[in-house]
């Protein structure tokens, strides 16, 4: 089946300056451009050593200590290095494992020059992990910082075999999904190979050497005695009609769980951030509006913000975002503390937005959050759940907002990541 010969152009009003953001982020990235090497190494080595909960000691990698970045003093950064990081407990370990993947905002307005400057594909359902491959062995662990998984692998020093290419600094960095229906890693990013660090390159550079690289060792082949898990590339396509259709329509051999966009000049950008975004509706996932622990659509929609010193509710965002505020006396009469995740059902009164900016909220105070969560809500998922049940985003809105004539003048993606 062709894709639709939409050619009427798609503008929603705005709710959000998620365009503008995309805008000064890829300015940034630019303008402040780090040790991308050295991070890699800090990341690696924690995957592999920090706060181990394997029996087996897993050695570290070795870190210069002149090429170690100062390090500013304050609260936890995602750029800690793993001396700092070593120290770490409960929480904090967890907030820093979770800052160190790059994590989608939510598609809450279509970006301009989709069909130019994005990719897209299906995203696998599964676990979001970091997988580091060096010294013989092969770590994945979660968001949370748990080990996943503790394992051999075909990764360059991904198993203790004789590889000619497996020196010490031969370790490698990938972000993943692990499917677990076939017991396979999803790759969707490449942080770092053989030692050669990829933070400050391009989505669109990343892409092409993940596609090329990774199956030459040999991690795409079935299990074996050295291999215990096998890798496989995701599908990716240009954003342009026929690519955004494909992405959509065409079968995997993993269940979807929404479409993922990436910009193409994105960097690697650790934490939130809108050059990556992700999109969901009933025919690409099976979890689309926010459900209870028993897989229950919920009656209202609920969020978790975070309580600040002044009473006010914020989303994770940086900048945050104020979603309103707590009296001062209900906060003292309930224990609540600054810093502490709090869940709120959104009421009939809905969210209300003056010139694309949320001018006021009808939240209702449901408790404490679960205690397994790191983070508050960001504005982005707050608005999409809000916009499905609503107003939503849908599929056809995508497609209108690409030209048709993009398809005659674009040629197949070249990092089509296919086996």
């Amino acid at each position: 089946m062709a894709p639709h010969d939409l050619r009427r152009p798609f503008k929603r009003p705005a709710i959000s300056d998620q365009q503008r953001r995309r805008e000064l982020s890829l300015q940034r990235q630019s303008q402040n451009r780090r040790d991308a090497q050295q991070q890699a190494r800090c990341l690696a080595s924690s995957v592999l050593s920090l706060q181990s909960q394997y029996p087996d000691p897993v050695p570290e990698l070795e870190i210069e200590p002149e090429s170690q970045p100062q390090q500013e003093a304050g609260p936890l950064t995602k750029d800690l290095d793993i001396r700092q990081a070593s120290k770490l407990r409960g929480p904090e370990v967890r907030k820093w494992f979770a800052s160190q993947l790059m994590l989608p905002e939510w598609m809450i307005d279509v970006p301009d020059r989709l069909s130019h400057d994005w990719y897209v594909f299906a995203r696998p359902a599964g676990k979001r992990c970091m997988v580091v491959s060096s010294n013989g062995t092969t770590v994945s662990r979660e968001r949370n910082g748990s080990i996943l998984h503790h394992f051999p692998s075909a990764l360059p020093s991904g198993a203790r075999t004789k590889d000619p290419s497996g020196s010490a600094q031969s370790y490698c960095i990938l972000d993943c999904i692990f499917h677990e229906l076939d017991q396979t890693y999803y790759v969707i990013d490449m942080v770092c190979w053989r030692g050669y660090s990829l933070y400050d390159c391009t989505a669109e550079f990343r892409f092409f050497w993940l596609n090329s690289k990774l199956a030459e060792t040999g991690a795409c082949d079935a299990p074996s005695h050295y291999h215990k898990f096998r890798f496989s590339t995701v599908p990716v396509y240009d954003c342009d009609q026929r690519g955004l259709y494909s992405a959509y329509i065409e079968s995997v051999p993993y269940a979807k769980d929404g479409l993922l966009f990436y910009n193409k000049h994105a960097h690697y950008q650790t934490g939130n951030t809108p050059l990556a975004l992700v999109w969901k509706d009933e025919k690409c996932s099976q979890y689309v509006i926010d459900t209870d622990s028993k897989g229950q659509v919920l009656s209202q929609q609920q969020v978790v913000l975070e309580l600040q010193e002044d009473g006010k509710l914020s989303t994770s965002d940086d900048p945050p975002v104020i979603f309103g505020c707590l009296d001062g006396e209900f906060i003292q009469k309930s224990g609540l503390q600054s810093g502490s995740l709090l869940k709120f059902a959104i009421g009939n009164g809905g969210l209300s937005f003056v010139d694309g900016k949320l001018e006021k909220s009808d939240l209702n105070y449901l408790g404490k959050s679960n205690r397994a969560r790191m983070f508050a809500d960001s504005y982005s998922k707050v608005i999409f759940q809000y916009m499905v049940r609503h107003t939503p985003l849908k599929f056809d809105d995508l497609l209108a907002s690409v030209s048709p004539s993009d398809d005659e003048e674009n040629k197949p993606c070249d990092v089509e990541m296919v086996d």
